[in-house]
């Protein structure tokens, strides 16, 4: 199989390769956060937990949580918060469940871990008052229905925060920009992962991805309002917010 070759499968063939692919580097996927961004992701989650504006009772989806960096986050920053951790990816939750257990005290959470689709949310209506999400958005393959569960499972006025890469926009960083996704992250990736091709995937499905105006457009389109977004790390990524409207009631 090609490096890129999941961009290309049909949607359920490409969810399968997405899934095996994040077991594969499961184990290293934190590590190789930390040196992509050069350990800005660290701050950037901390942003998402702060545009979400959650206060102490409330309940937090963290979809295709991963190894759950954003509940984690979340519930050290907002004492009495209540998170859950969602992804496809069991090997992904496995780890981050074994870092929480290994964790001392007063750094251990409390989190319920959810194997769960993002575009067939085992969760009634209204259930969570915010929903974020960190690099989960461009390996969906049906994006409008992803935002539509979101849509659906939050409370009105619920909020939705994405964190995302995205389409880096054309300046005069834009060569070393590509240097940087594809040569120096499947380089690391290969080192440090052991799967240069999941690391050539994620560059690509970065270039293939929407640009951060066009994100935002479906968001609006899927209902969501006062949408917004802020570009980081040289306009390669993006924090993208919305609201679901006080006054919406599901049918």
């Amino acid at each position: 199989m090609s490096d890129n070759q999941p961009l290309a499968l049909a949607p359920r063939r490409r969810a399968q390769a997405v899934r095996a692919m994040f077991a594969r580097i499961a184990r290293r996927y934190d590590l190789m956060n930390r040196l992509m961004t050069a350990g800005q992701d660290v701050q950037w989650r901390k942003e998402v937990i702060r545009r979400a504006g959650l206060s102490a009772g409330e309940s937090l989806l963290d979809l295709g949580a991963g190894t759950g960096d954003l509940a984690i986050s979340a519930a050290r920053q907002t004492p009495g918060l209540h998170p859950v951790a969602a992804d496809f990816t069991l090997e992904m939750m496995q780890v981050g469940k074994r870092r929480l257990e290994q964790a001392p005290p007063p750094a251990k959470v409390t989190l319920p871990w959810i194997a769960a689709d993002a575009l067939e949310l085992p969760f009634a209506p209204e259930s969570f008052h915010a929903v974020v999400s960190g690099f989960l958005m461009r390996n969906v393959t049906d994006l409008p229905r992803a935002l539509a569960e979101q849509y659906r499972v939050l409370k009105p006025g619920g909020r939705i925060v994405i964190l995302d890469t995205t389409r880096p926009s054309r300046h005069w960083l834009a060569p070393l920009i590509r240097l940087h996704l594809h040569l120096v992250i499947p380089l690391l990736g290969r080192l440090i992962a052991g799967d240069s091709a999941a690391y050539t995937y994620l560059p690509n499905s970065t270039e293939a991805f929407l640009s951060a105006e066009e994100l935002a457009a479906r968001m609006t389109q899927a209902g969501f309002t006062q949408v917004g977004f802020v570009r980081r790390m040289f306009a390669t990524m993006a924090i993208h917010w919305g609201l679901k409207p006080p006054s919406s009631h599901q049918e």
